[in-house]
């Protein structure tokens, strides 16, 4: 990578300073490099000076000047830097010679080709989804792509909570409730019955037993409750898989938590966790007769002090809580139970785990990433710390929770689905349990309606199709950590930071090449680049040099959304160079240069919209 290229020089050069001066190297001061907004402060710029002045007691600007001096005695400036400048007070700014830079190609380091399970979606199979799901499918979707795309062997997993509180509340309501209504899909109709049964439990609180019932029933997985609660969630999960399909987003496996539990997987797990002093049963207070999995001190944050929390795993009871299963799950992920699934196909390339079927070679995972919202957080800790408690470090350091905002509605959006926004929020939160939320088929219907109505060009990509992309690229477009607040208006807009605006940009350079009468060269050997670049034309190729060490950095941050960032600044770019520099007029060598440029910005900016999941039309 380029940045890492020039980052080495400076070091190599900061080094024979220092044995020059005979002064030993100080290996925990960090060389950092940026690129300064300014382009007359150079395509790269360093600070180290400063840093080192104290160390080696000499003015920022002499250390700055030696280190120049050192540069170029060394073969990088003659293979990619065209000059050095040091700058008050101590700044060194490096240009690069963009013709040499174009000329090399410059590769990701090599992948250790590690096996990665990424967990996401795993929607309960209770009701139709909505946009709060979607963000977690489109994360998810997106850190497999990039980790594909960065060399690793990546295995999707979408886990189905078939014996949790959800599906028994839904079970209980077609059981119980009765509703009626013009209903499309079976996952519309359980979407207001989930809400009815609990309105019902709100009124007669009595009847809340019947959940504790059905939790039993479905647990036991042998009476008619249980197979009406197969049917449902079976029933569920196909929509959920069908619908998450528009948006571009498959899966591997489905492993089903019933499963887990049928196949003896909690059984083989609480033997080991047996064998530790953190794994106890309560004998007294109102915990007495619960599994417990007693927890080291977790942070709350940098202002909170640790604290020590217990997690119960069994209940008095005997029902398993979703912890007790999950930790059971994630030591078959790494290969550390005796026990396995049998795998059968659920559809076409989707395999899903049974009592019944073939062994394959799933799980055995070197990493897992499991992408779940930040009130999930001290779940996956627990998770974390019954690995370390059974030895498994290693695996433990390698277990990756990506956490992420929650979805909420903006005071207009919330207006809009009948909430009383009369206390004058910022934002509200959706419900299942009351029947608030925005459901994925509704947004893409909107969507598809506005883009439908403000395209002129019908020939492109479909409606429904750019739809689904724009919706996407919104929910990856924000930090992880951020709340989402939803608007309906803002969510559909086609212009600004959006999917269709990237998409646009891509299909306005694959027109202008198309345009041109004259050879397009991919290879940068056969093209003459100009003595002076245009400011738009060297403001472009800085951007376009960034790519692989922010395809980089993303796979190991875990962070789609920085290339959002990324695809957005260089559609902007290419743009304001479209404007500026014409392509197809001028002198046969400045179009030929221009030409390469924006070859190169269509295949830079294809590779973002792949592994974002955004198409890549050659017209809209």
């Amino acid at each position: 990578m380029l940045s890492q290229t020039i980052k080495n020089s400076i070091e190599q050069s900061v080094k024979k300073v220092f044995h020059t001066l005979e002064i030993p190297y100080p290996n925990d001061v960090p060389i950092l490099i940026e690129q300064p907004a300014n382009l007359e402060h150079g395509d790269y710029s360093c600070n180290i000076a400063m840093q080192l002045a104290k160390i080696l007691r000499k003015s920022p600007l002499v250390i700055a000047e030696l280190v120049k001096a050192e540069l170029k005695l060394q073969e990088s400036y003659t293979g990619f830097l065209q000059k050095v400048e040091v700058a008050a007070p101590g700044f060194i700014n490096l240009y690069m010679d963009w013709r040499i830079w174009a000329k090399h190609s410059f590769e990701l380091p090599n992948s250790t080709g590690e096996k990665v399970i990424i967990e996401h979606t795993s929607i309960n199979p209770n009701k139709a989804a909505h946009v709060g799901h979607l963000r977690n499918a489109c994360i998810g979707d997106a850190l497999v792509r990039l980790m594909k795309r960065t060399g690793h062997n990546v295995e999707v997993h979408n886990y189905v909570d078939d014996l949790g509180n959800q599906l028994a509340d839904t079970v209980v309501g077609l059981l119980n409730v009765p509703l009626e209504g013009d209903h499309q899909r079976f996952g519309d109709y359980c979407w207001d019955l989930y809400a009815k049964v609990n309105k019902e439990y709100a009124q007669n609180p009595e009847m809340t037993h019947k959940r504790t019932e059905m939790l039993h029933a479905l647990e036991q997985g042998n009476g008619n409750e249980a197979w009406l609660g197969n049917l449902v969630a079976e029933r569920m999960v196909r929509e959920h898989v069908e619908e998450m399909k528009r948006f571009g987003i498959h899966y591997d496996l489905l492993v089903w938590e019933s499963n887990i539990l049928k196949e003896g997987f909690w059984a083989a797990a609480s033997e080991q966790l047996k064998q530790t002093t953190v794994f106890v049963q309560e004998t007294e207070g109102k915990l007495a007769g619960c599994w417990l999995k007693q927890g080291t001190a977790i942070s709350n944050g940098a202002d909170s002090e640790d604290h020590h929390m217990d997690k119960v795993l069994v209940r008095s009871n005997g029902i398993l809580t979703y912890t007790a299963k999950d930790i059971a799950y994630h030591l078959w992920k790494f290969g550390l139970l005796t026990k396995d699934f049998t795998y059968s196909e659920f559809s076409s390339g989707l395999w899903t785990t049974g009592l019944t079927g073939t062994q394959e070679p799933y799980g055995q995972a070197d990493r897992v990433i499991n992408v779940i919202d930040y009130r999930q957080e001290y779940p996956q800790q627990m998770v974390k710390q019954a690995l370390g408690a059974l030895g498994y470090n290693d695996q433990a350091a390698k277990l990756h929770h990506v956490s992420y905002g929650v979805v909420s509605l903006s005071p207009a959006s919330a207006a809009e689905l009948g909430i009383n926004i009369s206390e004058g929020k910022s934002s509200y939160a959706m419900s299942g349990r009351q029947g608030i939320g925005v459901k994925v088929i509704d947004l893409v219907k909107l969507m598809e309606q506005n883009i439908e109505h403000s395209r002129s060009d019908k020939e492109g990509l479909p409606s429904h199709i750019i739809a689904a992309a724009a919706i996407r690229y919104y929910l990856l477009r924000f930090n992880l950590g951020t709340e989402i607040v939803f608007d309906f208006k803002q969510a559909t807009e086609i212009s600004g930071n959006t999917g269709v605006y990237l998409m646009y940009t891509y299909a306005r350079a694959s027109s202008v090449l198309g345009k041109s009468t004259l050879p397009i060269h991919t290879d940068a050997l056969k093209i003459q680049f100009p003595l002076e670049m245009e400011k738009a034309e060297l403001a472009l190729l800085r951007q376009l040099s960034l790519w692989e060490e922010t395809l980089y950095s993303a796979s190991v941050e875990l962070t789609p959304n920085i290339l959002c960032t990324y695809a957005h600044t260089l559609a902007t770019l290419f743009n304001n160079f479209y404007s500026t520099c014409p392509i197809l007029k001028g002198e046969a060598a400045t179009i030929a240069f221009r030409l390469w440029l924006t070859s190169r910005f269509k295949n830079t900016l294809g590779d973002v919209l792949e592994v974002l999941g955004l198409p890549t039309p050659s017209r809209m």
